[in-house]
């Protein structure tokens, strides 16, 4: 028996498991269980035949060697049959997809609902019936720039279930705006309350002092402007390394950005609203070395 976990599988039968997920979702709330429980299972599949596709290793649990052993093409040599090998579970495989595709925007915060309702229904049955279709939601715009990655044509992947697929998407997207706009206007009447009544030098040399530290933290902080009032606001984000086209090592390093903050105005903001904010949500290129961000070492240059 041999390795047959192979990236094209994964993709068919993360169609399968996605097919019965919108059904399950378009039954109605009595199957809604089903809906968040296969449509985990789908998204987790399509991660997977992301990584299978650069190399049948990136699915495995790298702590047990005989599943490392059938992946790189040495199962007569391993200890357990293929149909034992360890594979990741959906987080990790989205945590690993993250670090290769930083198109993708749904971080690791929002992504637990839909592992927990997924897991939830799988060993305990239980699940939150009230919040199945924004943790649905999350699991097909997690899906969408995969296949687009994959070459996959979405309505190929959708197939009868696209409409359904887009009123979802669009639905959760009009809900998110009316929250981003609802932040702006509280953190204009803020900023106004807070500075209106001082003049234009006092506002100025009080902001300066105000916004020029970061008040969140995760791996790494840059500046950027507030939609709200204009002040100097930090995005808060994880670091991404671009490697070399020719594999030659890392070529520059990006802040990812999952969340903001500023605190002239107390605009806070998460992973979810960034994307209907201005710029909030692109990329940011960092001056660091991208080697600070890597185990390899730089290489060196022979002439000198």
């Amino acid at each position: 028996m041999v390795w047959a976990m192979d990236a094209e599988q994964l993709k068919r039968s993360s169609q399968r498991w996605m097919d019965a997920a919108l059904a399950a979702f378009g039954a109605g709330s009595e199957s809604h269980d089903f809906a968040v429980h296969h449509a985990g299972i789908a998204t987790e599949h399509l991660l997977k035949a992301y990584l299978a596709g650069i190399h049948p290793a990136l699915i495995v649990d790298g702590r047990h060697f005989d599943s490392l052993l059938h992946a790189t093409g040495l199962g007569s040599r391993a200890g357990v049959l293929p149909t034992k090998v360890r594979t990741i579970g959906l987080a990790e495989a989205h945590e690993r997809v993250l670090k290769l595709l930083p198109n993708i925007k749904i971080n690791k915060t929002a992504l637990e609902p839909l592992a927990d309702a997924r897991n939830g229904v799988a060993h305990s049955a239980i699940h939150d019936a009230t919040k199945a279709e924004a943790v649905f939601t999350v699991c097909l715009r997690l899906i969408d720039p995969v296949l687009e990655e994959l070459d996959i044509d979405p309505s190929t992947y959708w197939g009868p279930y696209l409409v359904l697929h887009d009123k979802l998407v669009d639905e959760q997207v009009r809900q998110e705006r009316v929250r981003a706009e609802a932040l702006l206007t509280r953190a204009r009447a803020v900023f106004a309350q807070r500075f209106e009544h001082m003049a234009s030098k006092e506002r100025d040399v009080v902001l300066a002092a105000l916004t020029s530290q970061p008040m969140i933290t995760m791996v790494r902080e840059a500046p950027k402007q507030c939609p709200a009032c204009g002040s100097q606001g930090w995005v808060a984000g994880e670091v991404s390394i671009r490697l070399n086209g020719g594999g030659g090592g890392p070529e520059a390093a990006y802040l990812v950005p999952y969340g903001f903050h500023c605190a002239a105005c107390d605009l806070e903001v998460d992973s979810k609203l960034l994307f209907h904010l201005a710029d909030l949500n692109e990329d940011i290129l960092l001056e660091d070395d991208p080697y600070d961000f890597v185990d390899d070492e730089p290489p060196v240059d022979e002439d000198v």
